[in-house]
């Protein structure tokens, strides 16, 4: 019986042309090589190279084996990648706007846990310019994040949201359940840098002669509510933003919103928005909505 490695060892000096190269290629000393090629021709029964000072030639018989050896390891390697591809299980790279919440995303991955099924997902964070980019070149098979008019994806619409205020409790405005703009003039504010309303925040104070004290800019929305919630300031954010010690009242006349969904790559699969970790993500939001700031799709 011919065992694979001396197989290995037989191609590997007909593609590298001498016994250094060879052994070099399969991760073993020369002597370990050249024990195995004389190995080889033992169990032939023939030499199979022609050795000197210069290079190696083939003999008839290496010429004869040659084609076989060939056929057989790229059965071998086929095997292979087959159990290899069975085994692994299927990963959907998923996209996830940086401005979803950040307990949303922990409780769906909780879910995906008491789940099974053997589903894995890639979380892969990042604006929407970013994500939408990486739609296009199939760096990832869907993304929740904000959808657009344009129709460039396939999408599945989810919920639509606000914007509201973000105040500590204790804040004397806390009360409120509306709050003029122009009433923040002495108000610190903390800039959420990454925010996709940013600009248009920035002309709604403008235009009512607020220009506040900026004493935090931050990239988190997590790191934002905190120091609301510390009293730094306050900040406009989604409604979806939700935290103990943070109220959030309307802001008079900003009634901005956006809708948020899943976004499918050009090229995706059919079935890829039934795959039950997807399904999961959709059921999550679904059960958010019943918070009431969530306004579901007609």
């Amino acid at each position: 019986m011919i065992d694979r490695y001396l197989l290995r060892y037989f191609l590997a000096v007909i593609d590298q042309g001498n016994f250094s190269k060879a052994a070099a290629s399969c991760h073993v000393s020369q002597p370990t090589l050249s024990a195995g090629i004389a190995k080889l021709e033992t169990l032939l029964g023939r030499p199979l190279f022609i050795r000197t000072n210069r290079r190696v030639e083939l003999t008839a018989a290496a010429v004869q084996m040659a084609g076989h050896a060939r056929r057989i390891e790229a059965e071998f390697a086929a095997a292979e990648r087959s159990v290899l591809e069975a085994a692994a299980p299927a990963t959907l790279r998923l996209g996830i706007l940086g401005s979803i919440p950040a307990a949303w995303i922990e409780d769906y991955v909780g879910r995906l846990a008491g789940a099974g099924g053997g589903e894995r997902v890639e979380l892969i964070e990042g604006r929407e310019r970013e994500l939408t980019e990486r739609l296009t070149r199939g760096g990832l098979d869907a993304a929740l994040t904000i959808l657009r008019a344009d129709g460039r994806f396939p999408a599945e619409r989810l919920f639509t949201e606000g914007y509201s205020l973000a105040m500590a409790a204790t804040h004397p405005l806390a009360g409120r359940d509306v709050i003029d703009g122009a009433e923040l003039g002495g108000e610190p504010m903390i800039v959420r840098r990454h925010c996709e309303l940013l600009s248009d925040t920035s002309r709604y104070f403008t235009a009512r002669g607020v220009r506040p004290f900026f004493p935090a800019r931050v990239t988190s929305d997590d790191r934002a509510l905190r120091l609301v919630r510390a009293g730094l300031g306050v900040t406009v954010m989604p409604d979806s933003f939700q935290a103990p010690g943070v109220v959030r009242p309307r802001l008079a006349d900003f009634a901005f919103t956006r809708e948020i969904g899943l976004l499918f790559g050009p090229q995706a699969d059919r079935g890829l928005a039934e795959r039950p970790a997807l399904r999961l993500l959709v059921d999550m939001i679904e059960s958010r909505s019943a918070d009431g700031f969530l306004r579901r799709p007609v």
